[in-house]
């Protein structure tokens, strides 16, 4: 996974640029940077810094984390002297740096979806580890919908999906893609967050909840 998004990293916001979903994306766009309103905020997975850009205009601070130094050269650029505001770390979302005084929000975009079934309660496990009780958690994602999500081409003996992703260069990749449903989330933070909400547009999903 890391390698293909290392690899992805000059491709990857094309994925914003469907036309059936700027409709939705604006409106994401609109409703989540107040989620985080003055908010010591960790950002996982943050990519091209796609999400991180709206982020910024509100949080106290912020820490955007991803496994590719490929994929924070784009975000350095699209955030262009907002980027100094930013702590950018590269790191394993398994294992979150602890860092001096714990966070007191935490935004995953599009990374949810990669985490094997499997793996799902130990991430949240981890991750409420860098957070304060009462901390806010928002997953954002993709809906699967029919002719417009990639095809799903696998499933494997523990339920989990994938897709075929090919490449500019013509490298295909076979990449883990799940699609929870809000009963699945609901269950999954049973002991480790309380007040989940679930928002759902035509392309995308939303789950926030509160940290024990």
């Amino acid at each position: 996974m890391k390698d293909y998004y290392a690899a992805r990293a000059q491709e990857y916001d094309k994925i914003y640029l469907k036309p059936e979903r700027q409709q939705d994306l604006r409106e994401i766009e609109a409703w989540l940077p107040a989620k985080f309103t003055q908010r010591a905020t960790l950002e996982i997975a943050a990519g091209t810094g796609y999400w991180t850009q709206f982020l910024i205009k509100t949080v106290q601070s912020l820490v955007a984390l991803d496994a590719a130094s490929e994929t924070f050269q784009v975000a350095r650029s699209r955030l262009g002297d907002a980027a100094d505001q930013v702590r950018w770390v590269i790191g394993d979302a398994y294992d979150l740096p602890q860092p001096a005084t714990p966070y007191e929000a935490a935004f995953a975009g599009f990374w949810f979806s990669h985490v094997p079934l499997a793996r799902q309660r130990e991430f949240l496990n981890g991750l409420n580890k860098v957070l304060k009780p009462g901390a806010k958690v928002v997953l954002l994602d993709n809906l699967y919908v029919e002719g417009s999500s990639t095809a799903i081409s696998e499933l494997d003996a523990e339920g989990n999906t994938y897709q075929i992703r090919v490449l500019a260069d013509g490298s295909e990749h076979c990449v883990l893609k799940n699609f929870p449903t809000d009963t699945h989330l609901c269950e999954l933070i049973e002991g480790v967050g309380s007040n989940p909400v679930f928002t759902r547009w035509q392309y995308f999903w939303a789950f926030e909840y509160t940290v024990l």
